[in-house]
């Protein structure tokens, strides 16, 4: 794994508005750090990386910005006359959790202040690193809406580990997703992204839906791979040294973002079925799909 640069800088504002007319659940987010060490080649996240002095491939998972204020100048920003505690969405460009937490507990800090504010928060994660604020999330459920969405797409070992290398197992999520669960923090899975021929068939994806009743998710949200300029380039060669016989398929599938609709259709119909054999309810509020969050940030 090449060299991790941390470059520290002050934000003036922690939250920033989602653009008007996207309908993604919440219309504040917040990212405590930009570029993420998980590495993930299809991160839809790339793109956002795509600005004067930085690029979409090794810089996002190598060049990490870390907010270093942002705890603090939430607070500031929750305190403003006017701030009606609206649901802050947290985890749409980076990992909240990647392993630069561990070195600036950003967002230990982060859900401290939503807790003292009593605001609501939806979380979304690939990290078991999570589970060390099990204690501050239990506190700010007590008195706030909080969700905390795990991102799994397989349970297949070989797979994850060609594809999500820098992440921690999916079994290790589970684990973790139980622990918040036991404490009252309502938890989901995000069954995403769904890639053809890798983590599509049937079997692949109740075998997620199963596991993710059986560790104390609430909802299941799923999620076709979706491919902008600015992951694409960086997607398709990492898929083609990994599993050259679907170089065509992908070719042919992705001359656009998106995955052709009856697919996709296909795909979510599947995942409708298993939500309703498991009694697994689609997310209470509406998750944003891949292509909305790279809109929106």
């Amino acid at each position: 794994m090449p060299d991790v640069i941390f470059e520290e800088i002050e934000c003036k504002s922690a939250i920033t508005r989602v653009s008007a007319g996207l309908n993604i659940g919440f219309r504040w987010m917040l990212n405590p750090y930009r570029g993420c060490q998980h590495a993930c080649a299809y991160c839809f996240a790339r793109g956002s990386n795509e600005r004067p002095g930085y690029g979409t491939g090794r810089d996002f998972e190598t060049r990490i910005i870390v907010k270093v204020n942002a705890p603090e100048v939430l607070r500031r920003d929750l305190d403003r006359e006017g701030w009606r505690r609206e649901l802050i969405g947290i985890g749409a460009a980076c990992d909240p959790y990647q392993p630069a937490e561990l070195k600036y507990s950003l967002t230990h800090r982060i859900l401290k202040a939503l807790r003292d504010y009593a605001n609501p928060v939806m979380l979304v994660t690939k990290s078991p690193h999570v589970a060390r604020d099990a204690d501050v999330l239990e506190s700010l459920a007590a008195v706030a809406d909080v969700t905390v969405s795990f991102g799994i797409a397989t349970l297949d070992e070989d797979v994850w580990r060609r594809t999500e290398p820098a992440t921690a197992p999916p079994a290790k999520r589970l684990h973790a997703m139980r622990l918040l669960a036991e404490r009252g923090v309502r938890c989901g899975v995000l069954l995403a992204p769904i890639r053809p021929g890798l983590t599509d068939e049937p079997r692949s994806l109740e075998d997620v839906v199963e596991a993710s009743r059986e560790h104390g998710a609430s909802f299941v949200h799923d999620n076709v791979l979706y491919l902008r300029p600015g992951t694409k380039e960086w997607s398709l060669p990492a898929l083609r040294e990994a599993y050259p016989h679907l170089s065509e398929r992908y070719a042919r599938y992705y001359r656009g973002a998106h995955a052709p609709r009856t697919y996709t259709q296909d795909v979510h119909r599947t995942v409708e079925e298993l939500r309703r054999k498991y009694d697994m309810a689609p997310p209470g509020r509406a998750l944003p799909s891949a292509g909305q969050l790279q809109l929106a940030i």
